[in-house]
């Protein structure tokens, strides 16, 4: 445990959490995914989810080993909180974009899917930068994703 703290950063007890709910939510992908695979056999997908939930792991340690260089925080750990920010906000940017094109009325029976589509997406974009700010904020990492969103929205063209 202690080389896992050190290898983390993870001064405190409290921070073991956010590599906790990592694992966990990379186990419940890992088992979603298996059941899909072996139609929905949960004892199989179980089993399988397993060597999957390590592939997860590792691709998810490999790509924040990646990024510790580039994106700027105080420690390793908080690494895994920006990730969970980031899974947080896009499930939930599409849950909040599904209502509100439902209540203005845009369906794929009036227009072709392919506008509709595009909609979605548009709408879904305008409340993803939303939540990621809120999201940081109460994750405790508003400064690293206002600067985020500043940067995407000059991509965007968009100066702030």
């Amino acid at each position: 445990m202690k080389k896992f703290k050190s290898d983390w950063q993870i001064t405190e007890n409290w921070q073991l959490l956010f590599p906790l709910i990592g694992i966990a939510v990379l186990f419940y992908s890992a088992i979603k995914l298996t059941s899909i695979l072996v139609n929905d056999s949960i004892v199989i997908a179980s089993i399988l989810a397993i060597p999957t939930c390590y592939v997860f792991v590792r691709t998810c340690v490999w790509i924040i080993n990646k990024l510790e260089s580039k994106w700027v925080v105080r420690q390793k750990w908080e690494l895994i909180r920006i990730f969970i920010v980031f899974a947080i906000t896009g499930s939930s940017s599409v849950l909040v974009g599904r209502p509100i094109i439902k209540f203005l009325g845009i369906t794929t029976e009036n227009l072709p899917a392919l506008i509709y589509w595009i909609l979605f997406i548009a709408i879904s974009l305008i409340f993803y930068q939303i939540l990621l700010i809120v999201f940081g904020w109460l994750f405790g990492q508003f400064e690293f994703f206002w600067n985020f969103e500043k940067k995407m929205l000059r991509r965007f063209g968009i100066k702030l």
